[in-house]
């Protein structure tokens, strides 16, 4: 292990190396007087003084006085907090805490509502008298695409009127759509109701950015500067992750006794208690903290101010001081061209999406008699689907500890001073796993191997997507600082364009051409774009973000 760990931290060392040489160093700063402390973090994209003795060298000492620490006094803090308890970077650990738990419950919803379709597919293709294949094209893969879609237009209405009215009209919405999935009397309305409800629900998956970042400074997001606060981002994805999974494994067992209408039912059940948990304990994270009074009408209080932030009253006053219409609409498509972002979520893109397609047509392939699947009864699938359950757990603990290490190296190594590609070192352990899980599915698939041989393959598949996910939202985000909400409904789209046309081939393919070459050749794809784009991004990375980064 130990001549594992000094390799690794020659390569580390010999890459940082690497990547200094084309650019020159950055000038010190001595005179307070040309540099914004607020606006900093998002100015200097990708690379930030987080060590005091460096802000001393690279500040001068006038400028590092004004520096707001941790309370450690090591470690500073971006972005710097404000001299008001309500912003939300001074809040309580325990007020944190609650709104990162509830936009993870909320961040289930979209996939977990989507899932339930895959445990019901069989009884759906028999209520409405048609074949699998056909429930999958015309509702699964369907409200999958819509799902990306959702979250580009959330984020353009966050920016202008608030994370938490966007939130809560959206769970709303999509409630009302899904109990019209539970009641709907024929597959036309039934599909309908299933794409608007993808369509509407997707927002958590984008909010959970923009909430980690308003909450959190820099610091702990990134190191292991405390462990209640390195879980965040692992956390959050990790909801979104989990979720496809939850719903076909809970109900598989449900719909082998009852109706399909009773997990849609359960479901909306689920969103409800959701949505009160917005409305009862949901709270505001946006913080105009650029305004000179980031408050312009007043402390307020009251239920009467708590019902006007909800639903949208608060937000439409403070739109006139927030970015224009003509900004929120562009940004999405002024920031994906961009080089460094566009080469990452074509992998990421492949990475995800082929997870999705797995985790489509799994139930299909085992479902189906021999020879071209297993026949296996409800009860079988379901049990089997516990299996991505487990290994997105496992990926969680495996990737949030190699971060820890990764980071704390790289920024040692760095004189002090954080560099976003350090972020993507994890991808050489994600995309190795990636490509073994994807052979032993294909292989257990095609040869009817024991069924601890697919178990074993999807599981470290299912690892390394949980690994690979969260290394990749955090160097997007470090890229684009001033745009977590663009750069998490980026990745968000990028993984379901990649993943909801996969049903629609994979098993046509395997039943062809074998399972082993259809899942041996997405593990290529995936090989190969991460030897394209991830070298790439570490060698050059830094000038693309000082000629590209917005």
């Amino acid at each position: 292990m130990s001549e594992l760990q000094s390799a690794a931290t020659a390569s580390l060392n010999e890459a940082d190396s690497t990547t200094k040489e084309p650019l020159p160093e950055t000038p010190t700063i001595r005179d307070s007087s040309i540099i914004d402390l607020l606006s900093y973090h998002e100015d200097n994209a990708g690379r930030l003084v987080v060590d005091i003795d460096e802000a001393k060298v690279e500040f001068g000492e006038e400028v590092a006085k004004q520096l707001k620490l941790s309370s450690d006094g090591r470690t500073v803090l971006w972005p710097q907090p404000a001299d008001d308890p309500e912003d939300p970077q001074n809040w309580s650990d325990s007020r944190k805490g609650l709104q990162l738990f509830i936009v993870t419950l909320a961040a289930i919803v979209p996939d977990f509502d989507s899932g339930i379709g895959i445990a019901s597919i069989f009884s759906l293709a028999a209520q409405y008298k048609t074949t699998t294949d056909v429930i999958n094209n015309l509702t699964s893969n369907w409200s999958i695409f819509l799902l990306g879609w959702g979250g580009i237009f959330a984020v353009m209405l966050m920016r202008r009127y608030g994370r938490l009215p966007v939130l809560f009209w959206s769970q709303v919405i999509s409630l009302g759509f899904l109990v019209g999935c539970t009641f709907a009397p024929n597959l036309k309305t039934f599909a309908a109701m299933r794409c608007l409800n993808g369509f509407f629900a997707t927002t958590p998956q984008v909010t959970g950015l923009y909430l980690v970042t308003d909450l959190y400074p820099f610091h702990l997001q990134a190191r292991k500067a405390d462990e209640l606060y390195v879980l965040q981002l692992n956390i959050w994805t990790m909801g979104f992750i989990l979720s496809p999974f939850l719903s076909p494994f809970l109900f598989g067992f449900l719909i082998a006794r009852a109706s399909w209408r009773w997990a849609y039912g359960i479901g909306s059940i689920y969103s409800a208690i959701v949505v009160a948990f917005i409305v009862l304990l949901g709270e505001e994270t946006m913080y105009d903290r650029k305004l000179a009074d980031p408050r312009p009408f007043g402390k307020k209080t009251g239920i009467a101010h708590r019902l006007e932030t909800l639903i949208g009253i608060t937000g439409l006053r403070m739109a006139q001081y927030r970015a224009r219409w003509s900004e929120v609409v562009f940004t999405a498509v002024n920031i994906v061209w961009r080089p460094h972002i566009l080469m990452i979520l074509w992998f990421e893109a492949a990475v995800f999406g082929f997870s999705i397609g797995v985790n489509v047509t799994t139930a299909v392939f085992l479902g189906t008699p021999p020879p071209i699947g297993f026949g296996y009864s409800q009860y079988a699938i379901a049990g089997i689907y516990g299996t991505p359950i487990i290994a997105v757990l496992i990926g969680e603990i495996l990737g949030r500890y190699f971060n820890d290490w990764v980071m704390n190296l790289c920024v040692r190594r760095n004189k002090g001073v954080f560099e976003s590609e350090s972020r993507l070192w994890t991808c050489y352990i994600a995309v190795p796993l990636y490509i073994v899980g994807f052979v032993l599915i294909g292989a257990a698939l095609q040869n009817h191997l024991n069924i601890g041989a697919l178990i074993m393959g999807w599981g470290i598949a299912e690892v390394a997507v949980m690994i690979n996910t969260v290394a990749v939202y955090a160097y997007c985000n470090d890229s684009f600082p001033k745009f977590q909400g663009e750069v998490s409904s980026l990745i968000n789209l990028a993984r379901v364009l990649g993943g909801f046309s996969v049903a629609y081939f994979q098993v046509p393919w395997a039943s062809k051409h074998g399972a082993l070459q259809t899942f041996g050749c997405e593990g290529a794809v995936v090989a190969g774009l991460f030897l394209l784009v991830v070298p790439t991004l570490q060698l050059y990375g830094r000038s693309l973000r000082a000629r590209f980064s917005l």
